[in-house]
């Protein structure tokens, strides 16, 4: 099955540790998926995602995420391209330093 994802949304915050921003989607027309976080890699070349997690006592619990590489990457290339798309406006230049 051909994974379709629309509706993809950026929302930027003030840097913090590498993070950028998050992101939302929607997967087939059927499930939305929200507070994918978007860093700066470490070595500042390129992006990468998070998925959330929430801690019961010390123990991080995924709240989601991709369990195949083709699904991860149908989500890294529609978040990493709306981005793209979105920081070619000046307003956003800052967050290509």
């Amino acid at each position: 099955m051909k994974i379709k994802i629309s509706e993809v949304r950026i929302s930027f915050i003030k840097h913090r540790d590498g993070l950028i921003g998050f992101a939302s989607l929607v997967i087939n027309d059927q499930l939305y998926l929200s507070s994918i976080g978007i860093h700066k890699k470490l070595n500042d070349d390129g992006y990468r995602l998070t998925y959330p997690s929430k801690f019961i006592g010390n123990t991080p619990i995924d709240v989601f995420h991709p369990i195949n590489k083709e699904t991860g990457r149908a989500i890294e290339e529609a978040i990493f391209n709306k981005l793209s798309e979105v920081m070619k406006n000046d307003r956003y230049s800052c967050f290509n330093t």
